[in-house]
């Protein structure tokens, strides 16, 4: 049966879908004999419906992994939901139904728009985080990592949001207000359980070494200044009233000499029994109360205007004896370092900014050329190499020289150590919601805390609770589930309430789908000897610190725990960061009414046609902006292509692509065909293979298209000319494979194929049809352009020469002189040299 005149989308791609589905077109298993590539995007959070930022992912992932498997790789492609959180519960609280209710619902109808863009899937390997057979491992980890300490309970200062009733992360705090209601952010002293990612800084930040060439420069970047691995010395101040001491670590030991006051964080421990009973004890404490509120990125950021207070308290210098007020500071943290910080304003920029605020000294101790000089005088710090001066038996020294001899001196005279001191915390994964997996452990009055028994687990979250509407948490009042017994005494017992912080889901699911219906284990050896590491990551840079950070440390703690071979100590080998996709220059938010629904556009255009716009707006990386006259000329393109078939189909026949000869390309027309399909099946692998500029690929495929509709009448007329028609409309269709399936799939069908376009092997460019019969030469007089001419490829240094000399225009501009030499660089160029 003829294809229709008339492109109809959705029944080529409701038909193509429902046969992959049941001939199992995209599963995969284990198999040794062949290469494996494991292609994954970023799974979702289940909010109810795809966004344009999400078909954009999903349709990168998905061109890399139908691309890969045409070359033959044994491809996982799989997907799955990223399904506690937050934001469940609280949508399902504003829509008052149960958060479980909700999840499971919004997986259903996303489950169906992505199996409506046709995306190769294999759906065996799904996962949602909320399920208990998913959760009941990461709460096995969670006894392994209290087995071997790398987990631990403390209290501390923590961001904390009134309005959601829970703990958020750093990051999850912008400009002071939570990320997710914007109300302003507190700082509660609460017990919480902490992951111990820090025993690992050293190997996370060696390790991305390893991932240079893989990863995006500005991501390893990134994770190199949070990690923040600084190497200097930690020094002791005295108190003057010889009530105690203060440590601060620092950088610049060459600097001690230069100290003029030191700034504590305000929640620095030591601070309470310094301001106790001062004059202006209410102000110093409103001055705490003040910072510690503020959000914690904000305190360190540059730009933040520095703000300080004076105690009325001493300390003393260790090498001078020199007494150093003790001030408090906004840019201080508690958790860095050791809270303090020695403050040297002729040397550091942010402590020159607040000693000049409030009328503190500078004093100079290091100089360009060693020379002393009033620091009063300085306009800004001066932070470059020098000489060491007033600095006692030190001066004289490059400041170098002098960090190591100042190190070795505090050593020797019990004045502090040369250390390392990383910016990276431990991960803090308690959280003060329901919506989320349960810390198996119980309190016991006589036996403490004590962890759940592992033939117990999984402890299940009780689904039979009513949320309440402020977010608190039900399940500490939830009778059912607080009260247990002691697994270790039998008596009565509490369970835990907190649940696991969200990033404990997504730091492991790429490690369970190799795995992922295993009930024995969390995924077993053999899985993940052959499927890991990821061998191509796609996803928003957002994620580019702790989702990946997390996800890296994962992967090292459960190596060390014998659940991952030793092999693997990195997850993913290869990162896209892709762009987001903007409506009137901004994101899409229903809030600003800019939302463009990939249903309705798909109900508009066709599937291909939304996939094929979105990797071909921009190169991956970058920002898009979503165009009505974008999406219409994609369609457009795919209108085309069906008619150039449907005009072609008469005169072609069922080959595979790139099968013409060289000796088939008998006419101009027929060599220009062939040599435009080959060249495009070079630039379009590399591009999708190499580059991942899917935007450059679709343009060349659109040339070949091009150019078929203008020969495809010359060539019609001979048999030749019929088989290089042939083979190139199959280098169009599979080429176009990957990035619009369905309707390929429907061309390779009408060809008379028995296989699909999605089984059909990527085509493999000739070196023979690149070549040109004919190439253009640069002519220059004494360096400088005075023509080009054509010539056969195969002309020989004597033969261009001659060519050279006898173009008319040549001739013309040696009238007058002497050809002294002639320079021939074969196929590129002629140089005449004449005076």
């Amino acid at each position: 049966m003829a294809l229709p005149n008339r492109y109809d989308a959705e029944s080529i791609e409701l038909k193509w879908q429902q046969y992959w589905v049941d001939n199992n077109s995209f599963n995969c298993e284990i198999d040794e004999t062949r290469q494996k590539y494991y292609v994954l995007e970023m799974f979702p959070y289940p909010s109810g419906n795809i966004h344009m930022g999400h078909v954009r992912n999903y349709s990168i992932g998905d061109v890399v992994a139908r691309f890969r498997r045409m070359q033959g790789y044994n491809v996982m492609h799989p997907m799955g939901w990223d399904a506690f959180g937050l934001p469940a519960e609280n949508a399902a609280i504003k829509n008052n139904i149960h958060p479980g209710s909700w999840t499971y619902s919004n997986i259903d109808n996303m489950r169906k728009q992505l199996k409506r863009l046709g995306y190769s899937y294999d759906w065996r390997r799904e996962v949602a985080t909320c399920h208990p057979k998913y959760y009941k491992w990461e709460q096995e980890f969670f006894l392994k990592w209290l087995e071997k300490g790398l987990v631990y309970r403390k209290k501390a200062p923590q961001n904390w949001c009134p309005n959601c009733h829970t703990v958020l992360a750093n990051e999850q705090v912008e400009d002071g207000k939570c990320w997710r209601c914007d109300t302003l952010v507190e700082q509660k002293e609460l017990t919480q359980w902490f992951l111990k990612i820090t025993d690992y800084a050293d190997e996370l930040l060696a390790d991305l070494q390893k991932l240079s060439g893989g990863w995006p420069e500005r991501v390893l970047s990134m994770q190199n200044n949070w990690i923040g691995k600084s190497i200097g010395a930690e020094a002791v101040f005295k108190l003057e009233n010889g009530k105690g001491e203060i440590k601060i670590f620092t950088t610049r030991p060459d600097t001690i000499f230069g100290v003029t006051f030191m700034t504590l964080a305000p929640e620095h421990p030591i601070v309470d029994s310094l301001i106790a009973g001062v004059e202006n004890e209410a102000e110093l404490r409103a001055f705490i109360t003040k910072i510690r509120n503020m959000d914690k990125i904000a305190r360190q950021s540059d730009s933040n205007e520095k703000e300080g207070i004076f105690t009325g308290s001493y300390a003393i210098n260790p090498f001078t004896g020199e007494r150093i007020p003790i001030w408090l500071g906004n840019f201080v943290l508690a958790e860095y370092g050791t809270g303090a910080v020695m403050a040297v304003p002729a040397h550091d920029q942010r402590d020159f900014e607040f000693a000049k605020k409030y009328s503190i000294p500078l004093k100079a101790v290091i100089s360009k050329d060693g020379a002393d000089y009033d620091a009063a005088g300085l306009e800004c710090a001066y932070t470059e190499p020098g000489i060491m001066i007033n600095s006692g038996e030190f001066s004289g020294l490059s400041n170098e020289e002098g960090k190591g001899k100042i190190i070795e001196a505090l050593e020797k005279n019990g004045f502090g150590k040369k250390t390392v001191n990383f910016r990276l915390r431990d991960w803090n994964i308690s959280r003060q919601r329901y919506w989320g997996a349960p810390i198996p452990v119980v309190y016991c009055e006589d036996c403490g805390m004590v962890a759940v028994k592992q033939e117990d687990l999984p402890v299940l979250l009780p689904l039979d609770v009513k949320t309440h509407e402020d977010g608190r948490s039900p399940l500490p009042t939830f009778d059912a589930f607080v009260n247990t017994t002691c697994p270790k005494c039998g008596k009565p017992a509490k369970r835990e309430t907190d649940t696991m912080d969200t990033f404990v889901e997504s730091s492991w699911y790429f490690a369970r789908y190799t795995d992922a219906r295993n009930d024995e284990a969390p995924f077993s050896g053999k899985a993940l000897s052959y499927w890991l590491p990821v061998d191509q990551y796609i996803g928003g840079v957002e994620h580019a610190i702790l989702h990946l950070l997390y996800s890296r440390f994962f992967t090292k703690v459960l190596r060390d725990l014998g659940y991952m071979p030793k092999s693997i100590d990195e997850p993913f080998s290869n990162l896209l960061t892709q762009g987001m996709v903007l409506k009137d220059g901004s994101k899409m938010s229903k809030s600003k009414g800019n939302v463009v629904d990939p249903t309705e556009m798909i109900a508009q255009y066709g599937a291909d046609t939304v996939r094929l716009f979105c990797l071909f707006a921009a190169p991956p990386e970058r920002d898009f902006d979503w165009s009505e006259t974008g999406i219409e000329g994609s369609y457009r393109f795919l209108q085309r292509v069906w008619r150039l078939y449907h005009e072609v189909r008469p005169n072609i026949y069922g080959v595979k692509a790139c099968s013409s000869t060289k000796e088939q390309a008998d006419s101009a027309p027929a060599k220009a065909l062939r040599l435009r399909e080959h060249s495009t099946v070079k630039k379009v692998s590399d591009d999708i293979g190499s580059r991942y500029q899917f935007n450059t690929a679709i343009a060349a495929i659109m040339e070949l298209v091009n150019e078929t509709y203008a020969l495809k009448d010359e060539l019609a007329k001979t048999e030749n000319g019929k088989a290089i028609l042939s083979s190139a409309m199959a280098t169009v269709i599979t080429l176009l494979a990957p990035i619009t399936p369905h309707v390929c799939e429907e061309f390779w069908s009408d060809l008379g194929f028995a296989g699909t376009v999605s089984a059909e092997n990527w085509p493999h460019y000739k070196e023979d049809a690149l070549e040109k019969d004919i190439l253009t030469i640069v002519i220059q007089i004494n360096g400088k352009l005075r023509g080009k001419i054509d010539v056969p490829s195969s002309a020989g240094k004597e033969e261009l020469e001659q060519f050279a000399l006898n173009e008319p225009n040549i001739q013309k501009h040696l009238e007058g002189l002497t050809v002294r030499k002639v320079i021939v660089i074969p196929q590129k160029l002629v140089n005449i040299v004449a005076n």
